[in-house]
């Protein structure tokens, strides 16, 4: 059994992949996994550490804006479609498993072009040009959402979800446990804030603005800032005596147990963040990335926004309204309620298990 898969470029694309790659394993004791990802890329360091071999393609995206680094693409993607014919010429994969990024275009194309069954996954509401053309000759396209038949064959759609790490997605962690861990009291109500592993600039500043109100109004806040914000949030919170209130990290590894302490999440929309949202049903007032290509942050938003099961606000609009979503909806148990409730009908069985099951239907054709 030999199984190739190909995603990267962010955690959204890598994690998933991992995810899918760790549950045919399970399945298949005796598989042999190889992954191709882009040169210089995180996936180059990521896929490795999670115990699996890697490819790398010299492969980029193309700048939609003049760039004279788009002087060099068309030779990078005929570089890439070559050495991905020969990685599929030497492997032979039973299967070929495509989760998004700049290198699973010229490898799922390829493989597709040698006969090797293939999927892909769509994590967003809406998709990007990779999938969209590779759409045209996989065999099975899983998507995260209804409705994506005006994307893709509907012949070939399967409404999975998107795969998230199973340490949250089975996490079942009490509150007061998770509190402790972070050194919150699980007697007031707690804010979580995350913007990707990189932090995200535009929620950083939409909190520090915000500050003082926030916790005024008895919350307290845990607030991962990434890494270039880390320094100036952590003096804002000292220069102000809020120490007590405002607990500022780099990064938390310990996803779940952030989960599990929070009442309520301020957070990008990237897809895995909203998949975790949804799964573990935690209100959520959404801040997309306004420069996400095709402003399919916003669009994975307004998916759970036009369900009444989440806020969203512009990033330019919310250092001066998100007290005011906080007070309105997220300190108002009614109305907090009503969100849970209904974002309850977004949820998906485990999309890992459904994904590998998709996968097992075309390797037993």
């Amino acid at each position: 059994m030999k199984i190739l898969l190909s995603g990267g470029g962010t955690g959204g694309h890598i994690f998933p992949a991992v995810a899918i790659a760790d549950a045919l394993k399970q399945k298949y004791s005796d598989a042999e996994i190889l992954f191709v990802g882009a040169k210089g890329r995180m996936e180059m360091e990521k896929v490795p550490q999670a115990g699996y071999n890697i490819k790398g393609l010299w492969i980029s995206g193309f700048r939609r804006k003049l760039d004279k680094r788009n002087i060099a693409f068309p030779f990078k993607l005929i570089s890439s479609l070559l050495v991905a014919r020969q990685i599929i010429n030497d492997f032979k994969p039973g299967i070929a498993i495509g989760t998004g990024g700049y290198a699973s275009g010229p490898t799922l194309y390829m493989a597709s072009r040698k006969g090797v069954p293939t999927l892909i996954l769509e994590q967003n509401s809406y998709p990007g040009i990779t999938n969209r053309l590779l759409s045209r000759t996989v065999d099975t396209v899983c998507v995260a959402y209804p409705g994506m038949e005006k994307y893709f064959d509907k012949d070939k759609i399967v409404v999975t979800g998107s795969p998230i790490r199973e340490q949250i997605s089975k996490s079942n962690i009490p509150k007061k446990k998770a509190c402790e861990f972070f050194h919150l009291d699980h007697k007031k109500p707690i804010m979580l804030i995350i913007g990707g592993s990189q932090g995200a600039l535009g929620i950083n500043r939409a909190i520090s603005a915000n500050i003082k109100q926030l916790c005024e109004v008895g919350l307290q806040i845990l607030w991962q800032t990434g890494t270039e914000s880390f320094e100036e949030s952590e003096k804002l919170v000292n220069d102000n005596n809020l120490s007590d209130h405002v607990f500022v990290h780099k990064f938390i590894m310990r996803m779940e147990m952030a989960y599990a302490a929070a009442d309520f999440v301020v957070s990008r929309s990237g897809a895995i963040a909203l998949a975790e949202i949804v799964q573990l049903e935690k209100p959520a007032i959404f801040i997309p990335l306004p420069t996400a290509a095709e402003d399919h942050q916003t669009k994975n938003a307004m998916s759970l926004v036009d369900g009444g099961a989440a806020l969203v606000l512009k990033e330019k609009e919310a250092p001066n309204k998100l007290m005011s979503l906080v007070n309105h909806f997220m300190l108002d148990e009614n109305k907090k309620s009503e969100l849970i409730m209904n974002i309850r009908d977004f949820k998906t069985p485990d999309a890992t298990k459904a994904i590998v099951g998709q996968a097992v239907k075309l390797l037993k054709r």
